[in-house]
């Protein structure tokens, strides 16, 4: 029967293959024939499987037919009857009848043989011609139980997800049914040939499935959507799969996938299941996220302490902080951000991939590092104003800085953060620990034993009075700046 040959073809093209590659359908067909299936025919050749004809052939030899080959044919069911000598109204019928079952979700592979004359030469693809069709066999996909959730918590994330197959229009419309999404118009891959590229990125935004896609259809998809601004996934598992990997931003395959597509993927999940994309994704995004808040207020705090440092140095006799002050100090700061990496994010963050895009992390960093360095000035003055140009004043001066910088750098990390706490206005979380813990070493330091040790010196009662006014404005001036930047459509 029909299964018997096509379990003939999946048995020789697996085994007289030069780089033999299991597929999921061929081990499936030999599972469902049994060894029996083969036994008694011998394989002489064969033209394995070729995703831009999407067929295979085996030539093989059977008992009693002396002189004979068998060339044994099986793939898509339109590539196959092409070959086969039907007359036009036999194969509409048979195209109806596998669209029908497609329909219903079923894959489809189509089986047909043809008698030769034996040779020695080498068989081509020119030999697959004048075939006899023997029938279908029909594959049903058991869907992953979690797929569906999976695919509804990617929507959640802003995640669109599109289907690329080599599967029959039909096929792949029902798989994305019983995925709960709606398949809309199923894009083909010769109507893909003739679209431009501008014109397929316009219709593959709107498209969720693309079928009967070689390896090159799968590429042109994925470059025409990360020409569009898209940042773009890739899931795959197949030799044909390779191209589409390579020009995703992200490609990612499951643990069985075959070696080539493991060694080149970016990412190799240790299970088939969609729901550890969705663990990965917020994961990533969760870091992201947090990386980007660290960076922007380390290098906005840090840059405008430079300016300060750069602008006081030209007016002073000594230097504005010492070599273990500024250590102390930023060992103390970045402590203190560790927090970032406890803080939960928000829903927006989460709902879109993290970039940091160079113009806009310098505007923001320059902004607010001259702000910083304007609360620097600041303390400048009013140190001036509460102490004296003597021995024990530059003391005075280094407590006051590194007082200071502390509690400025701890405003920032509480106004300038972006966790989900700063965005629903809830409860202090790690940051507000953190940041409190922080101003509670900038003001009680230099007043411990470790103050002398590190040449800072008692500070009036003033400057403390004087010190809050500046950070009061500071403060305000911040969260104004904060909410003018998020007006522009910037993140924080």
């Amino acid at each position: 029967g029909v299964l018997r040959w096509a379990a003939a073809n999946a048995w020789w093209t697996l085994h007289l293959a030069d780089l033999p590659v299991p597929d999921a359908l061929d081990e499936a067909v030999l599972a469902a024939a049994g060894e029996e299936a083969v036994d008694g025919s011998e394989g002489l050749a064969a033209l394995p499987f070729d995703p831009v004809r999407r067929l295979s052939t085996a030539v093989v030899r059977i008992p009693g037919r002396l002189g004979r080959h068998t060339l044994v044919v099986k793939g898509a069911v339109e590539q196959v009857l092409d070959r086969c000598a039907l007359d036009p109204e036999e194969r509409e019928r048979l195209l109806g009848l596998a669209a029908t079952e497609a329909a219903a979700g079923s894959r489809l592979l189509a089986v047909a043989v043809a008698e030769r004359d034996a040779r020695p030469g080498e068989w081509t693809h020119a030999d697959e011609r004048g075939l006899t069709f023997r029938g279908l066999v029909t594959f049903g996909d058991a869907l992953a139980p979690t797929a569906a959730d999976a695919l509804g918590e990617l929507a959640g994330r802003g995640v669109g997800v599109k289907i690329l197959t080599g599967d029959h229009p039909g096929t792949a419309a029902q798989v994305c049914r019983d995925l709960g999404l709606d398949p809309g118009r199923v894009l083909t891959a010769d109507e893909a040939d003739r679209l431009t590229d501008a014109e397929l990125g316009a219709v593959a935004r709107r498209t969720t499935v693309f079928a009967r896609c070689g390896p090159g259809h799968k590429a042109r998809v994925v470059a025409v959507l990360r020409a569009g601004g898209h940042t773009v996934g890739f899931l795959g598992d197949g030799v044909n799969d390779l191209p589409a990997l390579h020009a995703a931003d992200v490609g990612l395959c499951p643990r069985g996938a075959v070696d080539a597509v493991r060694e080149s993927a970016d990412v190799v999940l240790a299970e088939k299941d969609l729901a550890a994309v969705d663990r990965a994704l917020t994961a990533g995004r969760h870091s992201g996220g947090n990386i980007g808040t660290y960076l922007r207020i380390t290098l906005s705090s840090n840059l405008g302490n430079v300016f300060a440092m750069l602008a006081t140095a030209l007016l002073l006799p000594f230097l504005p902080m010492l070599p273990a002050q500024v250590l102390v100090q930023n060992l103390c700061f970045d402590a203190a951000q560790l927090a970032f990496a406890y803080e939960r994010p928000s829903r927006a963050v989460l709902r879109r991939p993290i970039r940091l895009r160079p113009r806009a992390f310098l505007r923001f960093i320059t902004g607010f590092g001259l702000i910083n360095a304007a609360a620097d000035v600041a303390t400048f003055g009013v140190l001036a104003l509460t102490t004296h140009d003597t021995h024990a004043s530059q003391e005075a001066f280094h407590a006051g800085w590194f007082t200071e910088n502390l509690l400025t750098q701890a405003l920032v990390m509480v106004i300038l953060r972006g966790g989900r706490h700063a965005a629903e206005g809830r409860g202090a979380g790690p940051v507000h620990r953190a940041a409190l813990g922080l101003a509670v070493i900038g003001v009680l330091l230099p007043l411990s034993p470790l103050g002398p040790l590190l040449a800072m010196g008692a500070l009036p009662p003033l400057y403390y009075a004087l010190l809050a006014t500046v950070l009061a404005l500071y403060a305000l001036v911040l969260v104004l700046a904060r909410r003018r930047h998020e007006r522009a459509g910037g993140a924080v």
